[in-house]
């Protein structure tokens, strides 16, 4: 194979990205939290002032650290040292406590559809019920990983390719359907009041975005692979693939209004829970009943999302772990009993430290009355976490820029520093903002779960290296 097979071209990296990044499930959450069609406008400024820049300082450090394979970890390590890369690498791990605890709950919520074909059968279960299935799923696919026994990886990607199809599926029948079945029933679309009101809910939401359009630091080992020259591929790339969500964004949020009355969805709270739990699959149960196959898309749905949900369990409990404890610049700030491996390489004392963190958070939701309101306040506690990575990335950048001449790199999201540190300092203001204010909600056990989650988590990755440095002052 010669050089020029070996290269990427830019429209291959920008599909790359659009199918990693985007999913029908960004579609529902924006139009769930955002009054409807309100939220293009939301989609709109996230993308252009949040996303672009994100993506082409991804860029920029994927060239200038180009042999180094750990990501954000090791971005930090180079620009910083070896603590404070440490304290990325926990940020990375802790972050997935709370995704842990909600693949679960979503696998269930999806194999109930498949089997009950309705919203109501699982929205009824006492919770305690729901929380002890969901813990025994868990154990259940923690054991899978302590034993080496990784079966879903190849299922992971392929749920999230079919997933990716699915959402494409949707805005391309949802179109259709007005022609092919004039008399389906549709929504009146209404554009009048586009403008969202700026008030605590707008701002407590944000992080369900921010969240949204996260994750893209995973293409910065491509930025060097481009056919021609990065500078100019690589930010082209990058608009492509922002333009291509957005579309994808904007007119996945009218078919959704073709779908749902937001004065329907908005009704009350209760109203917005369930179709925030349910919204996807009554989605592609309507979608059916236009096209007149019945509940088959939503079933085909379904199984989908079931298969990503418990593969990416599985992957999640395994692959985050050993990015953490693998890393030789992580691990000596790690106490040693966590780095203990089993006959088959798993760390069974990392893998008991996830069974607790998010078995208590699994536990602690048999207090939430109701199934569907565990799944929406567990979508609120990721989009308050789960961000709190792409600090780093923002830091790593920022601290690349101060020492600018000390890197050399074959891409530059700009070359002016001043405007470089602006969009770095912005992004990471805005990312913290929006996961400090969507800590906040009406429910007083949210906030508290919201507050107390990523408060522990964070204790917890300062004591660990207090623990490793006292054991290492014995053996002295």
């Amino acid at each position: 194979m010669d050089n020029s097979q070996k290269k990427i071209k830019w429209y291959m990296l920008s599909f790359m990205c659009f199918s990693t990044l985007w999913g029908f499930g960004n579609v529902v959450n924006g139009y769930m939290y955002f009054n409807g069609l309100q939220v293009i406008f939301s989609w709109v400024w996230m993308f252009a002032l949040y996303f672009v820049p994100y993506a082409l300082m991804v860029g920029e450090l994927g060239s200038a650290f180009k042999d180094f394979g750990g990501g954000v970890t090791s971005w930090v390590q180079e620009t910083t040292g070896p603590k404070v890369a440490y304290y990325a690498g926990w940020t990375y791990w802790a972050c997935h406590v709370t995704y842990i605890a909600s693949k679960g709950s979503g696998g269930l919520k999806a194999l109930s559809w498949m089997v009950f074909q309705n919203a109501e059968t699982y929205d009824t279960f006492p919770t305690l019920w729901v929380q002890l299935a969901t813990l025994a799923v868990f154990l259940f696919f923690a054991w899978v990983a302590s034993r080496g026994l990784n079966p879903l990886k190849k299922l992971a990607t392929l749920a999230g390719s079919s997933m990716f199809v699915m959402s494409i599926l949707y805005i391309l029948m949802m179109f259709a359907a007005p022609v092919i079945n004039p008399g389906g029933g549709f929504a009146e679309l209404d554009f009048s009041n586009w403008l969202p009101t700026f008030d605590v809910t707008y701002f407590t939401n944000l992080s369900i975005l921010v969240f949204a359009v996260g994750g893209i630091e995973k293409i910065s080992p491509y930025v060097n692979k481009m056919e021609g020259n990065p500078a100019k591929q690589f930010p082209k790339s990058m608009i492509f693939a922002a333009v291509m969500v957005i579309v994808c964004a904007i007119f996945g949020t009218i078919a959704m209004g073709m779908m749902f009355d937001p004065a329907v969805v908005f009704e009350s709270a209760e109203s917005q829970t369930a179709y925030i739990a349910n919204g996807a699959y009554w989605a592609f149960q309507r979608l059916g009943e236009y096209y007149g196959v019945g509940n088959v898309l939503m079933i085909i749905y379904a199984a989908c999302n079931a298969i990503g949900q418990f593969s990416t369990l599985v992957v999640s409990i395994d692959a985050p772990l050993r990015m953490l404890l693998d890393d030789p610049n992580t691990r000596q700030f790690v106490p040693k009993q966590l780095l203990k491996q089993n006959n088959v390489g798993a760390y069974v004392n990392g893998i008991w430290m996830v069974i607790i963190l998010s078995g208590s958070i699994i536990l602690a939701q048999t207090f939430v009355p109701g199934a569907a309101s565990v799944l929406a306040q567990l979508n609120k506690l990721n989009s308050v976490c789960m961000p709190l990575r792409y600090v780093w990335v923002f830091f790593a950048y920022i601290m690349l820029r101060k020492a600018s001449d000390k890197f050399t790199r074959e891409y530059k999201f700009v070359n002016n520093n001043g405007v470089a540190l602006f969009f770095g300092f912005f992004c990471l203001i805005l990312t913290l903002f929006c996961c400090i204010t969507g800590m906040y909600s009406p429910d007083p056990f949210t906030v508290v779960l919201n507050v107390v989650t990523p408060v522990v988590l964070t204790a917890l990755g300062l004591i660990l290296p207090a623990i490793r440095k006292a054991q290492d002052e014995k053996e002295a």
